[in-house]
């Protein structure tokens, strides 16, 4: 036999876009149902602006146990709130272009809370403006106990914490400067 003269079903124009309609429904239904929306920006509160006649004295710290910040970058930001409170040289206007010093230093908190080290890292030479910021860490300690999320095995944590000093010798600590 022959095929001639019998032609097979062709489909239509409509009845493919049809098909490809549909196809293109289940398709984005199931892409979306398999993605999740992307986290958006988690809303940082904001570091409070201390005067220096509000910073002094130093507040003890709390006999109740506060929980302990759970980040190395939260602890330093309590670390450095605590030490701008206590000192007289923090400034809270916005920052120059340009600064006479940058004082790096490395501080190690013990598990207890207490300082158990802390010594310049890098400067640019200002003797007497490294000694302020090493000053200023030591008499805003205790600090909080670390969490034991951030401890290194012999229970202390450790960071590098920056200075940023005017021309007028105040400064800012690099923790509590809002991010741009």
């Amino acid at each position: 036999m022959s095929n001639q003269g019998v032609s097979s079903p062709r489909p239509t124009e409509s009845h493919v876009n049809r098909r490809l309609l549909a196809f293109g429904v289940v398709w984005a239904t199931l892409l979306a149902s398999c993605s999740a929306p992307a986290p958006g920006p988690t809303p940082q509160p904001p570091i409070p602006v201390v005067s220096e006649a509000a910073a002094r004295p130093i507040a003890p710290l709390p006999k109740e146990p506060v929980p302990a910040p759970i980040t190395v970058e939260s602890y330093k930001k309590e670390f450095a709130q605590r030490v701008a409170n206590a000192s007289p040289g923090v400034f809270h206007d916005p920052l120059p272009k340009m600064f006479k010093s940058i004082v790096v230093m490395d501080v190690t908190i013990g598990h207890d809370g207490k300082l158990a080290h802390v010594s310049i890292r890098r400067s640019n030479g200002y003797k007497d403006l490294e000694t302020v910021a090493l000053n200023s860490v030591r008499h805003a300690a205790p600090f909080a106990a670390p969490s034991r999320a951030i401890r290194r095995s012999d229970g202390s944590v450790n960071f590098l914490e920056t200075f940023m000093f005017r021309s007028d010798g105040r400064f800012q600590i690099r923790s509590l400067v809002d991010e741009a």
